[in-house]
């Protein structure tokens, strides 16, 4: 994934972001949001997007756009580069693959030491029974 490539084709939109920062926020557009058409993207292959399409599907509208925002710090340039890092950890996540779970069998000295531990049980459990 070349990291150059994928910030061009990101569309960034600043709007005014809500919380604290007393009448600075009602005037200064520091809120950060990312949109990322991922169908569009060159950057990874058919598989790639499939995989990314299906693991960030909360992320995506049903237009298609890969929608992410930042409104941490009262800065622009610094919230625009949090969401291109939150979008790239994003990303790395969802690539990886899972390994394939391969089904074990249970070894015939687990199965015996089972079979010799019930028999345990059974016979001190039958021992407390009356004898009439």
């Amino acid at each position: 994934m070349n990291k150059q490539e994928l910030i061009r084709e990101l569309n960034f939109k600043a709007v005014r972001s809500g919380g604290a920062g007393g009448q600075h926020v009602n005037k200064v557009s520091s809120k950060v949001v990312l949109f990322w058409p991922l169908a569009d993207s060159t950057v990874f292959t058919e598989e790639e997007k499939s995989r990314l399409a299906r693991k960030l599907s909360n992320y995506i509208s049903k237009e298609g756009l890969l929608i992410l925002s930042a409104e941490d710090t009262r800065s622009q340039v610094k919230n625009k580069e949090l969401v291109i890092q939150k979008l790239v950890a994003l990303l790395k996540t969802a690539l990886v693959q899972q390994k394939i779970r391969k089904e074990t069998k249970v070894p015939k000295g687990v199965i015996r030491k089972n079979k010799e531990n019930k028999k345990k049980i059974s016979l001190k459990k039958e021992l407390r029974k009356r004898i009439f």
